[in-house]
């Protein structure tokens, strides 16, 4: 029997790419540049699963063509808000993600950033490379701690929670969230979190504010001009969920007049580009989306992937199915 044809969009982890090979008949992007537009659409009508990421973007139009061979979208990654998950579903095209894998390292991130915004971290390494650092005094870069501070979380899933409980064990931090559903269970009320009713009072009550909420076009630009106006003047936003649910241009304002300290981020709109006005700034911290980049989350993500189209190809339901 015919092996099915996958295209692979970018370059994974070699364990999962050897994987790959052996089970299906796979195609590597051996230059791993991101995919243009035509050649994704490309992808759809010759093979039978196309393995997009983050940096490909497949909108509704490109899924309004004849003779479409592909039956599985199988991302890398928990988001899909760069698939038209609907169009997709139209087609006839099954749409799988892979969540649970990327908790842990994502939530690590999500403190790094914390800290380094707290601390100016980055600030700091900038002026000692750059030779400027003139030795310890008692008011050199005075930065904010995060033990008994309050953060506060927008999305409380699974690394909605798993910031948090970094923050409350491993800090003391007490944790505020809010989130659409209602979350009561062992694990937030370990951490005594409190659930708010709006967004609005828990930046209000927040001295940090982490977002955990999926990208999507309900929650674009979620935190805008006027919510970033609810923050207390001292505190920190943190963003790695989606570069969209923060507007950047009100960000930006934000910062530079210092109606907040500070910001760390590592998902942007339109990335791989990043605004000036964020560039130039020194207190917010940037990061190159590595919320999911260990080599073992990389390499489970990648094998998460290959379950849901090997489930798929069998005949089986996948697990990880969102279309």
């Amino acid at each position: 029997m015919e092996k099915p044809r996958v295209l692979v969009t970018r370059r994974w982890p070699a364990e999962v790419e050897r994987v790959l090979a052996a089970r299906f008949n796979t195609t590597l992007n051996e230059e791993d540049n991101p995919l243009t537009e035509a050649e994704l659409a490309a992808a759809l009508i010759n093979f039978d699963a196309v393995l997009p990421t983050v940096s490909d973007r497949l909108p509704s139009a490109i899924f309004d063509q004849p003779a479409m061979r592909t039956k599985i979208l199988g991302n890398f990654g928990v988001g899909f808000n760069h698939i038209d998950v609907r169009a997709a579903q139209a087609a006839g095209i099954a749409v799988t993600n892979t969540p649970g894998v990327l908790t842990d390292c994502t939530a690590d991130i999500a403190l790094t950033l914390m800290l380094m915004a707290a601390r100016r971290a980055g600030e700091g390494e900038r002026q000692l490379r750059a030779g400027k650092w003139k030795g310890w005094c008692p008011t050199h870069m005075l930065g904010s701690q995060l033990a008994g501070k309050t953060l506060g979380i927008i999305g409380m899933g699974r690394i909605g929670k798993a910031t948090a409980r970094r923050a409350h064990f491993g800090f003391g931090m007490k944790i505020v969230f809010f989130n659409r559903s209602a979350v009561d269970d062992d694990e937030t009320r370990a951490m005594k979190a409190l659930q708010m009713k709006t967004i609005n009072e828990v930046l209000a009550a927040s001295d940090f504010v982490s977002l955990h909420c999926p990208g999507s076009a309900e929650n674009r630009h979620l935190v805008d001009a006027r919510r970033l106006a609810v923050m207390k003047p001292g505190a920190f936003l943190i963003n790695t969920a989606r570069g969209d649910v923060v507007d950047t241009t009100a960000l930006v304002e934000e910062l530079r007049s210092g109606s907040i300290a500070g910001a760390g981020l590592d998902v942007y709109e339109g990335e791989p580009s990043v605004p000036a006005g964020l560039t130039a700034l020194e207190n917010v911290v940037l990061l190159p989306h590595l919320g999911s980049a260990t080599a073992e989350t990389r390499t489970a993500m990648g094998m998460k992937v290959v379950e849901n189209i090997t489930a798929f190809f069998d005949g089986r339901d996948p697990p990880d199915r969102v279309a």
